[in-house]
């Protein structure tokens, strides 16, 4: 018997920030990021909006999703690189903000790769009890770690949460699930600890607390990695590409999904995306994906899911869930 999920949700910041608001404060424009990107908005988080505020809001609706209590909650995982503060972790935080007196709660930091991770986490848990209920979220708030007077950087990120409750018990559920490390590479995407200030988009310090990041080697590895993965738990199944019914990859860059789609030779349609209006939320891009592609009644009982992703670290992974 495998996890599935009881309800899923997702919490976005009010405020949106278009390519054009871009034009006036970096040497971009609305064509340059879409064409490169397919970015044409993101959404800036702002006061009473942090991560672990954001992490909640997606949780709650995923609880009302499931028609359960906060009190039902075991545990709670949250991919993040934006926690709110070093210590105590995000995910304490968004217990807190719940009122999830029964859950235990720790953060998994694998950059955007991190709600996969969390997942892969879940089943693990519920391999060895099946009655447990986890919330699993990805939230961030990485305007809060981009350099503003970087175009190449600061046009890609936005900020959001998403969050899924699984429990155990089910014939469906997470079928085949394979993370993957490569600390070698971790100089090409990575972010110091820091917290860079940026209240105005704008005011901003420390530049080792922005994230870096070497576009066109990120790129070219993310490809490979993540159709590797996907090959690999396709081949854990025992299915193909023309069994899954939705695959819902990592939100980076319009041209990696293009070229992942090339790769893995399947139909466009078949691939959600939502780029488009949040650019790359890391760890809450997928779970955010999911949300709306399940509100939006995009698959239904029984059908297959892949869910794969890439991050700084370097992390990758990919899993199949029937729902």
């Amino acid at each position: 018997m495998n996890s599935f999920v009881l309800g899923t949700g997702s919490c976005l910041p009010k405020r949106v920030l278009a390519n054009a608001e871009l034009e006036s404060m970096v040497d971009t424009s609305d064509e340059w990021i879409s064409s490169r990107t397919g970015i044409k908005t993101r959404r800036i988080a702002g006061p009473g909006e942090e991560t672990s505020k954001l992490a909640a809001g997606a949780a709650r609706q995923a609880l009302s999703m499931a028609g359960l209590t906060p009190a039902d909650i075991d545990i709670i995982l949250l991919g993040t690189i934006t926690s709110d503060m070093s210590m105590p972790s995000c995910a304490c935080l968004v217990q807190k903000e719940l009122g999830a007196v029964n859950a235990f709660a720790y953060d998994l930091n694998a950059a955007c790769s991190g709600f996969l991770y969390a997942l892969d986490m879940a089943d693990a848990y519920l391999t060895r009890d099946p009655s447990l209920k986890i919330m699993v979220i990805g939230a961030e708030t990485l305007s809060t770690r981009v350099n503003w007077q970087d175009r190449n950087t600061c046009v890609l990120f936005g900020d959001g949460a998403g969050a899924c409750l699984v429990t155990g018990g089910s014939p469906g559920g997470v079928l085949a699930s394979k993370m993957f490390s490569d600390g070698r590479l971790y100089d090409l995407l990575s972010m110091d600890s820091a917290k860079g200030m940026n209240p105005d988009l704008g005011n901003f310090h420390n530049q080792e607390s922005f994230i870096t990041m070497t576009g066109r080697d990120v790129f070219r590895y993310a490809v490979r990695a993540m159709a590797g993965a996907v090959d690999h738990v396709l081949t854990m199944a025992g299915l193909t590409a023309d069994d899954i019914t939705l695959i819902i990859p990592h939100q980076a860059n319009i041209r990696i999904v293009n070229s992942l789609i090339e790769r893995l030779g399947v139909a466009p349609e078949k691939i959600y995306v939502n780029i488009d209006k949040y650019g790359n939320t890391s760890a809450a891009s997928i779970p955010i994906a999911l949300d709306e592609a399940n509100r939006e009644g995009r698959f239904g009982q029984g059908d297959l899911l892949l869910f794969c992703a890439f991050g700084g670290g370097f992390t990758w992974g990919a899993s199949i869930i029937r729902w």
